[in-house]
């Protein structure tokens, strides 16, 4: 996502193949904002499904952390509307602060009825050796937290990190023949896109895109959303974790915050407490979305997952990718 801008490397997709002794194969970069690992895999996911490719290595990366303060935040900002967000300041932060003040005011939730979804976070992270942190949180905790954009604390943004995700996608007939874990596939896959900016549209809490996208993917994978076991949602923010939720159709509009929550979600610390990678975020939604069918989450396994959600968002989901992962015994 953030490459060219930050560490000043564009081109990764000529970078990686010559590093990893690859040199010649086809290799490009993918860029959908925070969605961009989303982007990867679903760029593999149709290069195989065409016939024209045997097998895809998709690799998410970020490095956030070679610059830091202002130069940071304005890079951050590109995932906006240039000419009319990220002109006048605002920030993915800020703007999901207006967001969330939003919210409350609309449907009367509050304030820190949001807390639900870093507490899960930082409960499921607590068992997840990738993390970031991995300690759960009281609710003493998330309610004293200082703010970073009011009504956004400290809790409800998830923690930009550098990191690195990778996952292989081949057709069934190529797998080794000795493997012992159970085949895992992509059953559904979908894109979608609303306004770059916020203002553009008729009701800024409705993630249209987040729910078109899912849609798709049901209909592809033919199951209801009955037959999700667990939804690896994009939680940069608390807000977002909400109106995910609600766009995916496992919530009424104004409930999202609601407990109990329908189902498992970030169910290995989400991007609140394994952290937010950015770029690399989708690849790592999908390698957690394998080991959760495939029985290796550890501590963290939901018993009998047969279907897992992944949905990253680029912007407020001004890019929208789900993919529908299906255990096949």
């Amino acid at each position: 996502m953030l490459a060219p801008m930050v560490s000043g490397q564009a081109h990764l997709g000529a970078l990686i193949a010559d590093f990893a002794g690859m040199r010649g194969i086809e290799a490009y970069t993918t860029e959908a904002a925070g969605a961009s690992g989303g982007a990867a895999l679903r760029a593999g996911y149709l290069a195989v499904k065409s016939g024209f490719v045997d097998t895809v290595l998709v690799v998410g990366v970020e490095k956030f952390t070679d610059k830091v303060g202002d130069e940071i935040e304005s890079a951050m900002a590109t995932s906006l509307d240039s000419d009319y967000e990220a002109v006048q300041g605002l920030t993915p932060v800020s703007q999901a602060a207006l967001l969330m003040r939003r919210y409350l005011h609309e449907y009367e939730v509050p304030r820190a009825a949001f807390g639900i979804f870093p507490l899960i976070a930082h409960v499921n992270g607590a068992n997840n050796r990738y993390a970031m942190f991995q300690k759960a949180i009281r609710p003493e905790i998330y309610n004293g937290a200082g703010m970073v954009s009011d009504p956004l604390n400290m809790f409800d943004a998830a923690p930009d990190a550098d990191g690195a995700a990778a996952v292989i996608l081949t057709r069934a007939d190529l797998l080794p023949a000795s493997q012992s874990y159970p085949r895992v596939r992509i059953a559904g896959s979908s894109v979608s896109t609303d306004t770059l900016a916020l203002h553009d549209r008729p009701d800024p809490l409705d993630f249209r895109a987040a729910r078109l996208s899912v849609e798709r993917a049901k209909y592809q994978a033919g199951i209801e959303l009955s037959q999700i076991d667990f939804f690896e949602l994009f939680d940069a923010y608390s807000i977002f974790a909400a109106l995910s939720l609600e766009a995916a159709g496992f919530t009424e509009r104004g409930q999202g915050w609601n407990e109990p929550v329908p189902l498992p979600i970030a169910t290995m610390g989400g991007l609140k407490a394994r952290g937010n990678p950015w770029g690399a975020t989708g690849v790592y939604q999908a390698v957690e979305a394998v080991l959760q069918l495939r029985g290796q989450a550890g501590e963290s396994q939901i018993p009998g997952a047969k279907f897992g959600l992944t949905q990253c968002l680029g912007g407020p989901a001004s890019t929208a990718i789900t993919n529908i992962f299906e255990r096949i015994d």
